[in-house]
């Protein structure tokens, strides 16, 4: 197991190498320039703004310019914020957490909802529980985060007024008042994103249960006289979490995307809305700094899903 996570990492150290220099080269050739504030104000000599320009080495050639960057990248050194005055490390790493803890509980949340539903949905096919959870999940998946978040707000906090429709990172409360806070301006952002994610997943669920609740392995299982419930836990659903760990991987991309737009809709202080207000500002390190990060975060959870699948199949080695 540890050659085979440590020849993964090695083999993800190219892939983020290309990454890196296509997203570099696609910011360097985008138009705009992160000192156009200053160009436009008259009390700013022009001498200024050309001498911030050789200090970033922004006139510097593209292969030049990433491997200053990639150098100081290496070393720990992620650039300086143009709209924000502060190294871009001290950005990330304060929004971070906030980022990585709404994704977090939303994914559990959606594997919460997902697998119990697609499970008793796909043993009991075509029943009305079965018919109720494709209705509610194609509903579910078939409208974006966006409109889902602007319901919520509409409903939960400006018709019943229960939960904070903006969050604040300046919370005045300490102790316990501090944590009720903050659980409750995070309900809504974590269940956009949770039941949008497990609408789709429970329909990759109930399909993955599906295909393998017909095979002559769990024939056998009934067989011997195992009860239902514990052919369909320990036999069924193992092995049928295989595609749905290859699906949730391949959706990390989409799911750092949604997390983006929600979090400039409910104003959460996280990377993505970091990223939004970064591209507004034409703030290239940040830009680049922070769309690597989630490059990172994306190796690592298919890295994650390969190792899930030895624990679900036995079958399956690593060498």
């Amino acid at each position: 197991m540890g050659k085979y996570i440590l020849r993964r990492l090695l083999i993800a150290i190219p892939s983020l190498i290309g990454i890196s220099i296509i997203l570099f080269t696609v910011l360097a050739l985008a138009p705009g320039d992160p000192f156009e504030e200053l160009a436009t104000n008259p009390n700013v000599p022009p001498e200024v703004r050309q001498n911030l320009r050789e200090k970033f080495g922004l006139d510097d050639p593209v292969h030049v310019r990433y491997v200053r960057w990639a150098t100081n990248m290496a070393k720990g050194d992620w650039g300086f914020s143009f709209a924000s005055r502060v190294d871009v490390d001290d950005l990330i790493m304060g929004r971070l957490p906030t980022t990585l803890a709404v994704i977090g509980l939303s994914q559990l949340l959606a594997l919460l909802v997902a697998v119990p539903v697609g499970v008793i949905a796909a043993t009991r096919p075509y029943s009305i529980f079965d018919q109720l959870a494709n209705t509610f999940a194609f509903i579910g998946f078939s409208l974006p985060t966006f409109f889902t978040g602007l319901l919520f707000i509409l409903f939960f906090s400006i018709y019943l007024d229960w939960l904070p429709f903006v969050y604040r990172a300046d919370l005045s409360e300490t102790g316990w008042a501090w944590w009720w806070q903050q659980f409750k301006q995070s309900i809504m952002p974590i269940m956009v994103l949770g039941l949008f994610q497990g609408a789709s997943w429970t329909r990759y669920v109930r399909a993955a249960v599906l295909d393998v609740i017909r095979l002559d392995y769990i024939t056998t299982a009934r067989s011997k006289g195992l009860a239902e419930r514990w052919v369909v836990i320990k036999h069924a659903l193992r092995n049928a979490l295989i595609p749905v760990v290859t699906l949730v991987a391949l959706q990390m991309p989409a799911i750092f995307g949604g997390a983006i737009v929600t979090e400039q809709i409910f104003r959460v202080p996280g990377i993505g809305s970091l990223l939004i207000s970064a591209i507004l500002a034409n703030d290239t390190p940040v830009i680049m700094a922070v769309t690597f990060v989630f490059s990172i975060l994306v190796i690592f959870f298919n890295l994650l899903a390969d190792v899930l699948y030895g624990w679900l199949d036995p079958r399956i080695s690593y060498r």
